[in-house]
Order: structure tokens, then C-alpha cells, then sequence
């Protein structure tokens, strides 16, 4: 049974919500945050600050809540509040050999752990899959002060379903990339399966070309048949563009398509891709 990340309040009063979602993005490179009015499915405020250097979550949290301030969010009332973690502490589990009793062990070789972190896992819908990870906890505590009832996600959680609901069955894997100005995360499906998700920081277009065609050839793919679609801070006929494109003959800019939500709203760069698919 999937474990809620929803943070409850006994007292909380049903009577004073409204039809506005808030969704927040946290991780160590940037913030951003975007609130939708569910009657007529608009985006209503958004906004995305990057980081020019690696933060710390104290920072984060402090730039938080001047984002939240500024735009008077802190004190009104959402249906919905949803966080989204970004950052590299995690660990994707088989759900056959997943054990919730053994949650730091899947991370200690991939991620320092300390002793006070809260260890918590998303299960992955229909792929059989969970993805063990640590939280921002100084956030959580933060947006429970705030919201009250929350409910919190991984990015990575968030990222391959969606994808997965954009992807067609295909004979030949599809590696899709969402490109930020510092970060990538590559997911690859074959046929509606989930072979890969891993996230990287960058500082060069030659750093991200060598992540991609590792993580390609970790997977033994053939680089003539995979189809790779980029997406995010990516436009055909860039820097990065045109250097994945002479080692790789498919590939495209992904739009997304089918949502309940305006995704087009993406075209603005303010808002992620993460952000608006978690409402």
C-alpha cells in the first residue's frame, strides 16, 4: 500500500477552501511555484528563481519564503497544496524487493545520510516501482505552519509518470530529457516499461552529452534506434541540441500534449514541467 506524504491537521476546516491549487517545486539549484484556479484551469501566478550557485536547504528555505511573501501567498487559502523535492537523494526500488523497514539502506551508497534525516518513498503508478528518497524537512515544516494538510512528492516520482502518460508504445526505447539550466533528468521507457531515471548537474553542453550517452550505454541501447526527445531549456538548433544530434539520429523537441492542465503554459519558462503536472 502506497504510504501518503500528506500532512494532516484535525482541526482543518473544509468549509474554507477555495478552487485554488498551489503547487511548489524545492531543490538545492532553484524554486518555483505555480497556483491554478481549478473553475477555469488557469494559471494565475507563477514564478521561477535560479540559483546561481549550489544553495543549502537553510538558504532554500529562506528564499522560500521571501518567494511566498512576495507573492502574498503565505496567507490565503488552496484545495491543494502540493511540494515537490528536487535533489539527487534518492533511490529507485523494484517494488519486489522493497521493504519500508529498510528505507536508509537504499540510499547509503548513493547518498550521505545523516541521523536525523526522514527517509520517505513514493511508489511509481504501474511500474511496479518506488522511489526511496529524503525531503527538504525544513520545507515540510515550513508549508505545514502555513497550509496545514500537504501532501509532498519526489520530482523523480512525479516526472516519470507523467512522461510515462505521454509516451506511445514504441518498438524502439525512447529516452526522454528534461534540460535545466544546471540540471538533466533522463528517463527511458521500452514499450511502456521504465528502464532508467537519474538525475545530473552540468556545467558544459560537453558534461551533458557525456551523462546522456553514458546513461545510454549503461543500458546497452543502440544509439541508431533510440528515440531521444529533449524538452525544458532546450530549442532545435542549439548548442546542446546540435551536439546530442551527431551521436543521435532521432531525435526532437518534446511538447507535451493530452493534459487535463494547460501545458502549454510551459512555453513560458517560469514554470516547470514538474510543477504544473503535479496539480
Amino acid at each position: 500500500m502506497t504510504e501518503k506524504r500528506r500532512i494532516n491537521t484535525e482541526d482543518s476546516n473544509t468549509d474554507n477552501s477555495t478552487f485554488k491549487k498551489l503547487s511548489i517545486q524545492v531543490g538545492l539549484n532553484g524554486l518555483s511555484f505555480c497556483v491554478l484556479d481549478t473553475i477555469s484551469n488557469k494559471i494565475l501566478t507563477f514564478e521561477k528563481i535560479v540559483f546561481k550557485i549550489t544553495s543549502t536547504p537553510y538558504l532554500v528555505l529562506k528564499e522560500l519564503k521571501k518567494l511566498l511573501n512576495n507573492h502574498e501567498i503565505s496567507n490565503k487559502e488552496f484545495s491543494e497544496v502540493v511540494v515537490i523535492h528536487k535533489n539527487s537523494l534518492f533511490s529507485l526500488v523494484p517494488k519486489v524487493l522493497f521493504n519500508k523497514e529498510e528505507l536508509p539502506n537504499y540510499l547509503k551508497f548513493n547518498a550521505k545520510i545523516m541521523a536525523n534525516d526522514h527517509i520517505v518513498y513514493d511508489e511509481i503508478p504501474n511500474q511496479e516501482m518506488v522511489n526511496v528518497y529524503i525531503p527538504f524537512t525544513n520545507v515540510n515544516n515550513y508549508i505545514f505552519d502555513l497550509f496545514g494538510e500537504f501532501e509532498f512528492k519526489h520530482n523523480g516520482t512525479i516526472m516519470v509518470s507523467t512522461l510515462l502518460g505521454q509516451s506511445k508504445t514504441s518498438q524502439e526505447p525512447i529516452c526522454y530529457v528534461q534540460v535545466a539550466e544546471k540540471e538533466m533528468e533522463v528517463v527511458v521507457f521500452s514499450e511502456k516499461k521504465l528502464l532508467f531515471y537519474n538525475h545530473f548537474e552540468y556545467n558544459t553542453k560537453e558534461d551533458f552529452l557525456y551523462y546522456l550517452l553514458f546513461s545510454l550505454e549503461q543500458l546497452q541501447l543502440n544509439l541508431e534506434n533510440v528515440q531521444l526527445k529533449l524538452f525544458g531549456l532546450v530549442e532545435e538548433g542549439d548548442a546542446i541540441y546540435e551536439l546530442c544530434y551527431r551521436y543521435i539520429k532521432h531525435i526532437s523537441v518534446f511538447a507535451p500534449s493530452n493534459s487535463s492542465y494547460p501545458i502549454e503554459e510551459l512555453e513560458n519558462k517560469a514554470i516547470d514541467f514538474t510543477v504544473l503536472s503535479a496539480l
